[in-house]
């Protein structure tokens, strides 16, 4: 019996982790079994952590996007095929990725058939910064290039998902929905929180349909695309946090992202995602995020915890030089911990540019 697969889309912090855990709670309400794969240009991803302290089954794929790491990704299904036996495996790619269908969709299809039955392609439409990039003002605070990366999503979706509805008012849905329609014609566009769980039925009737699905081959442009990515300073980042007395878990999250969505203003750097969790020994853990330069930091996952160790991870995703990047996470944890008494040791740090995208495989045209 083949494993259904089911491939969530989206630019970085349009919620792609959110959706896929509640995914898998709505098919595990089912009574299906479920297995997740993530992915990331490096190691220790906030996204692992977070799913697999829900109880969830997790793969992931580290280094490059699934495209480019395509024998790693069926080989992460194979392990949860040969251990959890999923149902359903649901795949987050990495936000700044594209070509998807060409590089993914199309592979499995043909040279899985029979393993594999391929979901419709949804992609997470992220309002902070679409709104600005569909309205043609300055590529939404990325340069064109990012941009262009943003929109190439868009357009081989099989659906694009306007997401956070629970975040923005009446009139700015419409107007979203009305720009991408005029944008995407053709494209059916649903309208969902992933928080809230509003208009999740409209995506789970789309997911579990069959038929021609997952065979819009895009015309890109892998120079403009590589160049894209590489504006993004990437940042994965490890440290224990150690105090003699117990510290406010949930604020001193908050107080690293607040400080830190300062800090690349200062270095007039655009804000893709910046994602923190923060575990203490029992794994109890909590996540915080800030998803664009001119939005709020949320405690998406808040904990109640006040321990004396805590472990921290944190991802961040910022148009600004790696090195630059890297420095400010290091300043602004270890200034944000003092103040609450406590003592930040990093263990882990890679920053980086994310490098051309080479696939494994692309179609030029759709067998499947």
């Amino acid at each position: 019996m083949s494993v259904r697969f089911v491939m969530i889309g989206g630019f970085l912090g349009a919620g792609k982790t959110t959706t896929v855990s509640r995914l898998a709670r709505h098919y595990q309400a089912q009574g299906k079994r479920v297995g997740i794969v993530t992915n990331d240009q490096a190691h220790d991803l906030v996204d692992t952590n977070s799913l697999r302290s829900q109880g969830l089954t997790v793969e992931e794929v580290p280094g490059a996007c699934f495209c480019c790491r395509f024998d790693d990704l069926v080989g992460r299904v194979g392990s949860l095929e040969a251990g959890a036996r999923p149902d359903v495996i649901l795949a987050e790619p990495v936000g700044s990725c594209t070509d998807l269908v060409a590089t993914v969709i199309q592979p499995l299809k043909d040279l899985y058939a029979g393993r594999f039955e391929v979901a419709p392609y949804a992609v997470l439409f992220k309002p902070t910064h679409g709104l600005r990039i569909l309205r043609n003002q300055t590529a939404g605070g990325f340069s064109p290039k990012a941009a262009y990366i943003f929109k190439k999503q868009l357009e081989e979706a099989d659906a694009i998902v306007i997401n956070r509805i629970d975040e923005l008012d009446p009139p700015q849905i419409e107007e979203l929905s009305r720009l991408v329609g005029e944008q995407f014609p053709g494209t059916p566009v649903l309208r969902a929180s992933a928080a809230s769980g509003a208009g999740f039925d409209a995506l789970t009737e789309l997911l579990d349909q069959t038929g021609g699905f997952g065979r819009k081959i895009l015309d890109i442009d892998y120079d403009t695309y590589a160049e894209g990515e590489a504006e993004l300073g990437w940042l994965n980042a490890t440290a224990r946090i150690t105090s003699a007395a117990p510290f406010d878990l949930d604020a001193l999250l908050t107080a690293i992202l607040t400080d830190l969505a300062q800090s690349c203003r200062t270095l007039d750097g655009e804000v893709a995602h910046l994602k923190l969790i923060g575990m203490d020994d029992a794994s109890a853990f909590a996540v915080g995020n800030l998803v664009s330069s001119d939005t709020a930091p949320q405690l998406s996952l808040p904990s109640g915890l006040k321990p004396r160790e805590a472990d921290l991870i944190v991802n961040a995703r910022v148009a600004t030089a790696p090195a630059a990047l890297e420095a400010e996470v290091k300043r602004v944890v270890a200034a944000q911990a003092a103040k609450v008494g406590a003592r930040a040791e990093f263990r882990t740090s890679q920053s980086l540019r994310p490098g051309r995208p080479v696939p494994t495989h692309r179609y030029a045209e759709a067998k499947k």
